[in-house]
Parts: structure tokens; C-alpha cells; sequence
């Protein structure tokens, strides 16, 4: 697997995606519609039926159709069980934008060393955790919680 899986995803799931713009899985979502992504977007939250006019999931498992990028902003006790959802689902890599892990201390460590754990027992590439998200203007993904969406050029940050 390369990182096509992140600059050239066909499908992203935003896992903790939410209908409340002050919310950084909001701002995800919206910035991902914004960018002109061609591809499947899957807002994924268990607590409501849409977000910005798209159906949302209840969890990555209930997507209909294959995800080749979960983009997940959730709590950080969450997160080690959301990436085994997303290897049982068969889910080619994560962007863990959550926070709270190996920065925090003991218990963030620990966190940590799941999720990369988990990573490896399914074959998923991880950016992050701790991260602002992936752009890639040529592909139209903007996978980040950035303010706006930036112009297409000859520069690539990472």
C-alpha cells in the first residue's frame, strides 16, 4: 500500500463528524464538501441521521460501500475501538486528528500504542494521532479542521 490511500482516496469516512459547526468533526466534514471531493463521503455518527444534507452512519461497519480513508475525530478512549471497526471494514488508513495520547502522559501512551497496534494487525497506514488532517487540492481532499480551504499550487505540506 502507498500513501495514494491518502492523497487519492476514492471514499473518506469522517468518523465523529457533527452537525454542530463550532465541532471539529464539523469542520472536517464541511471542509471535505467544500474541497469538491468527487468521491463517497460517509458522515459517521451514531446520534443523528444527517449532517449538511448527507446521510450519516451509525459506525463504519453500517457504510454500504467500501471506505479507503477514515478521517476519525473522537475522543481518545475511543479511538483503538474505532480503528478496529475501520480494519474489520477493511479500511486502507486513518487520519487520527483526535488528541489525548502519548502528550498526555501514561494513560495517552497507552492509547497510543493500541491504535498503532491495531493498525498493524489490519495493514492500515496512521497519520497521526494529534494531527490538523491531510490536504491534497489536486484531489480536491480537504480531510483537515483548517479554516479555509486553500489554493491549488505547487507546494505540498506535511
Amino acid at each position: 500500500m502507498t500513501l495514494e490511500i491518502f492523497l487519492q482516496p476514492r471514499s473518506v469516512a469522517i468518523v465523529g463528524a457533527s452537525r454542530d459547526p463550532a465541532k471539529v468533526g464539523h469542520r472536517v466534514f464541511r471542509n471535505m464538501i467544500e474541497a469538491g471531493f468527487q468521491g463517497e463521503l460517509y458522515p459517521i455518527n451514531p446520534n443523528t441521521e444527517e449532517i449538511l444534507g448527507r446521510r450519516c452512519y451509525e459506525s463504519v461497519v453500517k457504510v454500504p460501500g467500501d471506505i479507503d480513508l477514515a478521517v476519525i475525530v473522537v475522543p481518545a478512549k475511543f479511538v483503538p475501538d474505532v480503528a478496529r471497526e475501520c480494519g474489520k471494514k477493511g479500511v486502507g488508513g486513518l487520519v487520527v486528528i483526535s488528541a489525548g495520547f502519548s502528550e498526555t502522559g501514561a494513560e495517552g501512551l497507552r492509547l497510543e500504542r493500541e491504535l498503532v497496534s491495531v493498525c498493524k494487525e489490519y495493514g492500515m497506514r496512521v497519520l497521526g494521532p494529534n494531527c490538523m488532517g491531510i490536504i491534497n487540492t489536486m484531489a480536491k481532499v480537504n480531510a483537515s479542521f483548517g479554516s479555509a480551504n486553500p489554493l491549488s499550487g505547487n507546494i505540498g505540506l506535511i
